[in-house]
């Protein structure tokens, strides 16, 4: 037998035993008569307050007319309930009902315990090879996985054609999918990007950008908007290379560029949704210096500033 006969051997039969077990694991959703799309849709839904159908057709990569099904099923049962965007009258944010919740608590609770008398026959160590194991092959195997999330990030601090253009590109298309920003948030991020190339000047601006495999995964720019202050913009790190402290190595490059050009003081405009980044901000020496009501972006939200003085 050759050796890629073999190897596909091994995955048909471990494929086998494996059906077999996610047949056991999964009874709970049968005795609850939700296929498990419709269990997946529930989970989502709990992990987001304001969430689209848009986004979730996105996420789930499922079907449009079957998710609709699924919603109208689950809107009928009291799981789900609609609520119509103040800043958008074409948006509806899906929201799970305190009947929702219950249910995804209780399908929570079974699968738990199921996988905890699963597992609590082995050893601990047995435990943790069963866990490594799987998150091993759901690593590779993921779609999401390019070649270019596993190489190693560098960074480069000159503009070239077409950085711009993928920067507006991210910004639009991964603050929608967290966000729910809606396209006037492009349009606001296309037009501060128009502002800056007609004052780009290197003296006094610089942009930071982290490369892995000739694609942009982060970035963060300096503007000089005059001889002691800078603005910081267009912090933002993809979300297939966080939690490698890249953001904190962004952040770490622009304040030095700050101290390096002798700004007194650097500030950034951000808002209350941006949770994970304001954490950051904090860390690298912000601090919140104001914060006002707006209806922006098809959200209702805080827009925020934070200052950081370098003389201190």
């Amino acid at each position: 037998m050759s050796e890629d006969n073999a190897l596909v051997t091994d995955i048909r039969r471990f494929n086998r035993f494996y059906t077999g077990v996610v047949g056991l694991l999964n009874q709970h959703i049968l005795d609850s008569h939700l296929s498990l799309s419709e269990v997946r849709v529930l989970y989502e839904l709990g992990q987001s307050e304001k969430c689209t159908a848009g986004q979730l057709t996105t996420l789930m990569k499922i079907d449009g007319g079957y998710l609709s099904r699924i919603l109208k099923k689950f809107e009928k049962e009291g799981w789900v309930s609609r609520q119509q965007s103040p800043a958008d009258g074409r948006t509806f944010f899906l929201r799970l009902t305190a009947k929702g919740k219950k249910l995804l608590t209780a399908l929570d609770e079974k699968s738990t315990e199921e996988i905890r008398e699963l597992l609590a026959p082995l050893p601990e160590k047995a435990q943790q090879q069963v866990a490594g194991a799987m998150k091993t092959i759901e690593e590779v195997l993921s779609p999401e996985r390019t070649p270019e999330a596993a190489e190693e990030v560098h960074f480069r601090y000159q503009l070239q054609p077409g950085d711009v253009g993928y920067l507006i590109y991210l910004h639009g298309e991964l603050y929608a999918r967290e966000s729910g920003y809606n396209l006037e948030f492009e349009s606001y991020v296309c037009k501060t990007f128009h502002d800056f190339l007609a004052t780009y000047n290197t003296g006094k601006d610089r942009i930071f950008l982290a490369i892995a495999g000739n694609r942009i995964v982060g970035s963060v720019a300096i503007l000089g908007s005059s001889r002691h202050l800078a603005q910081l913009r267009w912090f933002l790190v993809h979300p297939d290379f966080r939690g490698r402290g890249l953001g904190k190595k962004l952040l770490q490059q622009a304040i030095a560029f700050c101290r390096e050009k002798q700004y007194q003081k650097v500030y950034l405009m951000t808002t209350s949704m941006q949770t994970t980044a304001g954490d950051l901000y904090k860390k690298a020496g912000f601090r919140k210096t104001g914060e006002k009501h707006l209806q922006l972006w098809g959200q209702q939200l805080y827009e925020q500033r934070y200052d950081q003085d370098l003389t201190e």
